[in-house]
């Protein structure tokens, strides 16, 4: 799979993929990220990958751009997302009942369907985590049925609770923090997302898949009180997708 450079400022170089979203190019970008890595270049600082493309930040004083980027062209990776292998699932446990649910009749009205039918089809597919970013831990994930595809809130909103569940657009994702944000919220988990006490600090990894499991509200509580004992751990399997 091909991509061309783009030089970014003097010090990070910008290998793009082609421009959509899908498990066998970020395959791609992450396989060239390995392949980059294995050859020890001198200079590299560090590598973050995106739905389609890899950021490379470097030191100008270590590696000339123009010479990383002649190095980076003779990177050439295969990817074949049609290859069964074991993957990482994340359960997330999401209350999509009041109060939680802000735009749950939004996204219905939008789709045509009732509240029940979302949150069906929110929570059937398994989606693949392509990035982690906005803040910590936000997970940006691919899989959306787009039949709930929803476009963002007009006026966003000054303050999203952590572990809401949102829509915007085609995509779904989690707020692992407190924070303003415009995408339609439709159910919260009680898991911490981030936690800034553990080590690492972020439950989620990119590359990964994630699916939501509903509860309703009686669990949500019960879970949190878990949590806040020490006594919940969150559920990760490792299965055949």
């Amino acid at each position: 799979m091909q991509f061309h450079i783009l030089y970014q400022g003097d010090h990070s170089l910008l290998l793009q993929f082609e421009n959509a979203i899908s498990p066998s190019i970020y395959q791609a970008v992450i396989a060239t990220k390995k392949a980059i890595a294995q050859q020890n270049i001198s200079g590299i600082v560090e590598m973050i990958p995106t739905y389609n493309a890899l950021l490379i930040d470097f030191n100008p004083s270590l590696i000339a751009p123009t010479q990383l980027a002649s190095l980076c062209e003779k990177i050439s990776v295969m990817s074949d997302a049609s290859v069964a292998v074991e993957k990482i699932i994340f359960e997330i446990p999401v209350c999509y009942e009041e109060p939680f649910c802000l735009d749950l009749e939004t996204v219905a009205k939008h789709a045509n369907i009732i509240p029940d039918a979302v949150i069906a089809l929110h929570a059937a597919p398994f989606y693949f985590i392509y990035m982690l970013g906005f803040v910590a831990g936000f997970p940006y994930l691919g899989g959306l049925d787009e039949k709930i595809a929803t476009p963002r809130l007009q006026q966003p909103r000054n303050q999203i609770q952590a572990g809401s569940v949102g829509i915007a657009g085609k995509q779904t994702g989690i707020y692992p923090i407190n924070s303003p944000g415009g995408w339609q919220i439709i159910g919260r988990t009680p898991l911490d997302l981030f936690d800034i006490t553990k080590t690492p600090p972020v439950l989620l990894q990119a590359g990964a898949f994630l699916r939501f499991v509903p509860i309703c509200k009686d669990n949500f509580f019960l879970i949190k009180e878990q949590i806040k004992n020490k006594q919940y751990q969150p559920v990760i399997k490792k299965e055949i997708v």
